[in-house]
């Protein structure tokens, strides 16, 4: 057979079917040296007079995972396209598909990418239940590279095709089945004898020698297919307009409808070497890195300590946020108690909980058969009976701080004593929720954003008495709930709301600087956030931001711009998305509309202010204010770094795209930044500060790297 030290290795069997095996630990990505190899085997193969077929396979449980992603790493270090291997036509093409011999993919666990691909320009697929079939590559900001694009509507139909590769939805193998993408589902023991046979059936012309590329049985008519990809491309706009990616892959399906799979191939291979070095996917494959490297922590997750289970919890408060948390605790087949203060309470609980699970449905997240499942899992209390034998506690009470001591006191008291007990508190200092007990080593917090059972992100928040024991079993958890964790230390608004407080101040200090704040909103949209800051102040409540300020003014007074507007605007009796009346007038089944008559409450707030230098507006072009909104933000994330608040700069970039969804294909605030320059922030936030005052004042870590020309370190090496 062979050893670990060759990728691929090769097997003739007496039966004339050659098996070939990748094998590279520990998904069998494809490298340059396994490609090469790959080549060599098959290249033997062919040659032997002795061999019949072949079967293609992968070590250890897995087909494929695709291309190894280091290599675009690679490019992108370097910006040399020659590392990407050019495999789609010399291997896939040339090599498998147009091959004498027939090849037959024996899928087991995963194809992926680039290994979905492979198997694809094969004569045909048999794969193992259960087994992950998808084609990723548009979350990278990239298309197929090896003729997926071209080989999945001939073998699935055009809809489908499309439906895939904009979802980048995986399908398991009996999925493929039904949709002609897999041959044959067979147990694991059988793979191998089944797979080997088909390829004998096929060499000795008892199963057809199908060849992917030059098949049409599947496509659409050309008018129909046409339809279908006009609609994908609206849709894409729509919803990806700072994508190029899902146009091109549109454009390259089209092109091999109509001029045929050779020339869709080649214009797929073309374009997908574009892309590879294309701001979107420098920057998507960025978060995908920082996205793996937050779950690294030091002293934590590199010691001896072993994680242990969490398998039961309790939620305190029914509130939106803990509503939100028990159902991603639920969905996540965790059992859930619920406590409420009364039976009424708990019952308007359990009915949101309802409707947060509808609604995962609505979004095609959530099966309808798995509703009653989860709902099963959830129990409503109004005592602290069932407390007694949780692994976790997380507290999602009212945001007062006599209130959570008065609960972390009670829970200590009721609860086993390996339970952690965290606070989904995003302003209260931690030290201070848990000052009643004697637990303070099993104390975290467990900051979700709103709709928790959406929002992807996790802060798990550590005091300097959280024990790393407790910090592991959560990052451990975090995985179970499908969440991105970010491990921080305590302090005022933790990473993510620390570092954006000058995003929403910013917004108000330019209001009154005498910028139109429905001009604002629009920069900010088109920039790639989902709603302008001004609508945010509408969707969040006026209190909350009312609330942060206050807090950022005690932690920070040197630097935290307050006005009276916000305050101004619930006088005026405005209250924002909730009563249909903010700066925007929001009408059920419509898009929110500017409200222009909120402009007499901004020009009240600017002669209170009188910031306006000589009391005129200042002027401003869309890229000014785009950077008077980011800049500020960019300049608390180096605070926020240069105190060790966070592990890494590259966290940042999470919480930022997943904590307030900063643009993806930006790679993150940090990443942003450093595509910009330090050198350059500094300038403009120098100018502004000596313009305006200390909202601008660059802080430390900016003026030594903007000085030394040294990155923020957006970077991951």
């Amino acid at each position: 057979m062979g050893s670990n030290s060759t990728p691929v290795a090769m097997e003739i069997g007496s039966d004339g079917i050659v098996v070939i095996t990748l094998f590279n630990p520990p998904v069998n990505a494809l490298t340059l040296s396994v490609i090469a190899e790959l080549k060599k085997c098959y290249q033997e193969a062919m040659e032997r007079d002795d061999v019949k077929g072949v079967v293609l396979t992968g070590i250890g449980g897995k087909f494929c995972g695709g291309l190894d992603i280091d290599i675009m790493r690679k490019i992108h270090k370097t910006g040399d396209i020659s590392y990407l291997p050019d495999s789609s036509v010399d291997l896939i093409m040339n090599t498998i598909e147009n091959a004498k011999k027939p090849t037959v993919a024996a899928i087991h666990g995963f194809a992926l990418g680039g290994g979905l691909e492979l198997a694809m320009g094969c004569s045909a697929r048999i794969a193992t239940p259960r087994s992950e079939l998808a084609l990723p590559e548009l979350k990278f900001g990239i298309i197929p590279g090896c003729g997926g694009t071209q080989r999945l509507p001939r073998l699935v139909g055009v809809s489908k095709a499309v439906e895939l590769l904009m979802t980048t939805k995986s399908i398991t193998s009996e999925e493929g089945k039904e949709l002609g993408l897999i041959d044959a589902v067979v147990s694991s023991e059988e793979l191998l004898v089944a797979s080997r046979l088909w390829a004998l059936d096929i060499a000795e012309g008892r199963k057809s020698h199908i060849n992917t590329l030059q098949k049409t049985d599947k496509l659409e008519p050309i008018h129909k297919s046409s339809e279908i990809l006009k609609t994908a491309r609206q849709h894409a706009m729509k919803t990806h307009p700072k994508f190029p990616h899902y146009i091109a892959c549109l454009d390259v399906i089209e092109e091999g409808i109509i001029s045929g799979g050779l020339s869709g191939v080649l214009k797929e291979r073309e374009l997908s070497r574009e892309l590879v070095l294309s701001k979107p996917c420098r920057g998507l494959l960025h978060v995908y890195f920082a996205e793996r490297a937050t779950s690294k922590v030091p002293s934590v997750t590199n010691s001896q300590l072993k994680p242990q289970k969490v398998e039961k919890v309790a939620v305190i408060g029914g509130g939106l946020m803990g509503t939100g948390i028990a159902t991603a605790l639920i969905v996540s087949n965790i059992p859930v108690i619920l406590k409420e203060v009364n039976y009424e309470s708990v019952q308007k609980a359990l009915k949101s909980i309802e409707v947060n699970l509808n609604g995962l449905v609505t979004r095609g997240e959530l099966k309808l058969d798995q509703v009653k499942k989860a709902l099963s899992l959830l129990k409503g209390v109004t005592d602290y009976e069932d407390f007694k034998n949780v692994d976790m506690v997380i507290e999602a009470v009212y945001e007062d701080r006599e209130l959570k001591q008065s609960v972390f006191e009670e829970i200590e008291k009721i609860c086993p004593p390996h339970c952690i007990l965290a606070s989904n508190t995003s302003t209260i200092d931690l030290n201070e929720v848990g000052a009643r007990t004697n637990s303070q080593d099993r104390i975290l917090g467990t900051h979700l954003f709103s709709p928790a059972h959406v929002m992807p992100l996790l802060e798990i928040v550590r005091s300097e008495t959280t024990s790393n024991q407790v910090i592991l079993d959560v990052l451990k958890f975090s995985k179970v709930l499908k969440k991105i964790p970010i491990v921080v230390k305590n302090c005022t608004g933790f990473a993510v709301n620390r570092t954006f407080f000058p995003y929403m101040q910013g917004a108000d200090l330019l209001a009154n600087l005498g910028v139109d704040i429905f001009r604002i909103d629009r920069v900010i949209s088109e920039f790639g956030m989902r709603i302008g800051p001004f609508q945010l102040f509408d969707l969040s409540g006026y209190g909350i931001f009312l609330a942060g300020v206050g807090q950022f003014a005690t932690a920070f007074p040197d630097r935290t711009f307050q006005s009276p507007l916000v305050q101004l605007m619930i006088e005026n009796g405005r209250t924002g998305k909730k009563d249909g009346k903010g700066f925007y007038l929001y009408v059920k089944g419509k898009k929110p509309e500017p409200d222009t008559s909120v402009l007499q409450i901004v020009e009240e707030s600017r002669r209170f202010t009188k910031v306006m230098p000589g009391g005129k507006s200042i002027s401003v072009t869309d890229q000014d204010i785009l950077e008077m909104m980011f800049f500020p933000v960019i300049n608390e994330a180096c605070r926020v770094i240069e105190e060790g608040i966070v592990i890494r700069a590259s966290d940042l970039d999470i919480a930022s795209v997943h904590g307030m969804k900063f643009p993806s294909e930006t790679g993150g605030i940090m990443f942003w930044a450093d595509s910009i320059g330090p050198k350059y922030i500094y300038s403009r936030l120098k100018s502004w500060y000596e313009a305006y005052g200390n909202f601008f004042k660059p802080s430390h870590l900016l003026e030594d790297r903007a000085a030394k020309g040294i990155p923020l370190g957006g970077n991951l090496e």
